[in-house]
């Protein structure tokens, strides 16, 4: 009788053992929502899921292996951008999702073009970087100012873009709407390709620079960059609040020699309220940790901009709460009183 109890301890001991293991390699899956593969998100929505993710069986951070979150497995989707990504992420199709902020409070609140359908789940982790708008020209190409687009062939940015929302209400003040333009809706690289081809006579884009679509477009067939008239940028300021003063430095595209001033909107990363704050606790600390940093540096040129003390720059005036867990991380950091 003793022997047998003893063996069927040692039975129950190594299955909870096992079930324990199995428990532990089991896998968290996150998909966070970037854009178009031409333009900025997608790339450092890469470099951010390489960051916070160390799959079951991966080697310990302090062992060389990733610095993310025990388990977690991160993927960085291709999207049609903002409006989309908050949109699945209030439903619960995505994980997380970056989004222009202006399109983030439109959304949050149900107002603009969202009025009477807002997305109360949507939490934000942290500000990115600036998204720089882009309106893009032929080479040598040049406008007297925006009311110049009327009856042009205009790139406005996909469908379900935060950029295409934005630049449709800057428009409207110059009198150029979709009855007076033959706008097309299309991702940055199908934007590029057209401009090139001669099927555009410009395209606009927000997105931190340099953009991979533009890089290839100035080295290729050559491009100009409108800049805008400070008349132009403190209008478009009145409109849309959260697209402050920028510029685009020059040779950051080939033969685009002098900045170019421009409007920028912030790059946020959101979460649904639904998400254990215990797991975006852990992603908000692999954001920050010094392995990421070294990953945000040597990848995408707007990843040098993303940094834990502008984490939080234009988040806490914005009316979009932060993720529990994100606010916990930030106190504890000393970022947030």
């Amino acid at each position: 009788m003793k022997i047998r109890t003893t063996v069927l301890a040692a039975a129950i001991s190594g299955a909870a053992i096992l079930a324990a293991t199995a428990q532990a390699q089991t896998p968290t899956f996150f998909r966070i929502g970037t854009g178009g593969a031409g333009g900025t998100y997608f790339p450092i929505g890469g470099t951010i899921a390489n960051a916070i993710s160390a799959p079951p069986g991966s080697r310990a951070c302090d062992e060389g292996g990733q610095c993310g979150v025990p388990g977690l497995i991160a993927i960085a989707q291709s999207t049609n951008a903002s409006v989309q990504n908050n949109a699945a992420v209030q439903s619960g199709e995505l994980e997380a999702g970056m989004t222009a902020a202006d399109t983030l409070l439109a959304m949050y609140s149900g107002t603009g073009k969202f009025e009477g359908k807002p997305h109360p789940k949507l939490r934000v982790i942290a500000n990115l970087f600036p998204e720089d708008l882009h309106l893009v020209l032929p080479k040598g190409g040049d406008l007297n100012g925006l009311a110049d687009l009327k009856g042009k062939r205009v790139g406005i940015a996909q469908a379900g873009s935060g950029t295409q929302v934005a630049v449709l209400q800057m428009l409207e003040a110059y009198g150029v709407t979709r009855d007076n333009m033959d706008e097309a809706e299309l991702n940055n690289s199908q934007s590029a390709e057209r401009l090139s081809d001669g099927q555009l006579d410009a395209y606009f884009y927000a997105a931190g620079w340099p953009v991979a679509a533009m890089v290839q477009l100035s080295s290729t067939k050559g491009m100009s960059l409108y800049s805008f008239t400070d008349d132009e940028i403190k209008k478009i300021n009145e409109i849309i609040p959260s697209y402050i003063p920028s510029k685009i430095p020059g040779g950051a595209y080939e033969g685009i020699d002098s900045d170019t001033v421009t409007p920028a909107v912030s790059a946020m990363l959101v979460v649904s309220a639904d998400q254990p704050e215990e797991l975006i606790y852990g992603i908000t600390e692999a954001l920050w940790n010094k392995n990421t940093r070294k990953l945000l540096d040597n990848g995408h040129a707007k990843g040098k901009q993303i940094t834990a003390e502008t984490a939080l720059d234009g988040v806490l005036g914005l009316g979009v709460p932060l993720h529990p867990g994100a606010e916990r991380f930030y106190k504890e950091a000393g970022l947030l009183k």
